[in-house]
């Protein structure tokens, strides 16, 4: 029986079923797995841009979203409720709703990034958006495929993580154009290693054998909601060095 102090992803890395199994048999579950993963993140990115484009294009809306204070801080901090809940409470939501509430986190998401389209042009925003997906792509494919242990690079991205948040708070104050571009220059780096570390934890802590399950969606749901976030954080700070801004 599993410890139940473990987390959800860590009771994958117990499960006995691996011993039975040959390793072509694990590679061929992984693979189905993260195929799953890539499915329901890049849908929910379809989602988040398909609401911030919908919103960018109505004014009023847009208006309603960036200047009243007490919508747009109130759908930030239901943004990150939703995440910590939806990661909190995974084991006891069914597979349905967790899944819901992933894509409805998506679609608030895009209500905050609809401001990018008002800030930055559509062409710097599309190309911007390829140039994540291939730097994401070769990241991500790095963390499948390398043999080697990525959790030093995870640590130290965490730790990176949380300076950059901590500098950022700062400079909402300072409003120091030089500490600004010192962050976003360590906020990429962090989420570029992030990208490689998390796909490799996600891929090694599928619990192999219950492919199809309820659980199986679950952590598929999880796994995606992990490197939906890393995909927007890169996309936002290359977006801020290489977007073309509106005059």
């Amino acid at each position: 029986m599993m410890d139940e102090n473990l987390t959800y992803y860590e009771k994958g890395a117990t499960n006995s079923m691996r011993g039975s199994m040959t390793n072509a048999q694990v590679a061929a579950e992984q693979l189905s797995f993260m195929n799953k993963v890539y499915m329901w993140m890049s849908v929910a990115l379809v989602v988040t841009g398909v609401v911030a484009m919908y919103v960018s294009s109505n004014i009023a809306l847009v208006k309603m979203i960036v200047l009243n204070k007490v919508i747009f801080y109130g759908l930030l901090f239901g943004e990150l409720a939703l995440v910590w809940y939806l990661s909190a409470a995974i084991e006891k939501l069914s597979a349905a709703t967790a899944t819901g509430m992933f894509l409805f986190y998506s679609a608030v998401n895009g209500l905050t990034l609809s401001v990018v389209f008002l800030v930055f042009t559509r062409e710097s925003i599309a190309s911007t958006f390829f140039l994540t997906a291939a730097t994401f792509g070769i990241m991500s494919a790095f963390g499948y495929f390398t043999k080697s242990d990525l959790t030093a690079v995870g640590s130290f991205a965490i730790m990176g993580l949380i300076g950059v948040l901590i500098a950022t708070v700062v400079n909402i104050f300072m409003q120091n154009t030089f500490l600004h571009w010192i962050i976003t220059y360590a906020g990429l780096a962090v989420f570029i290693a992030l990208t490689a570390y998390d796909t490799q934890k996600i891929k090694d802590m599928n619990i192999i054998g219950n492919e199809g399950t309820e659980e199986d969606q679950k952590e598929a749901v999880m796994g995606a909601l992990t490197l939906y976030l890393d995909f927007i954080n890169l996309f936002l700070y290359m977006l801020e060095l290489f977007g073309g801004r509106k005059r």
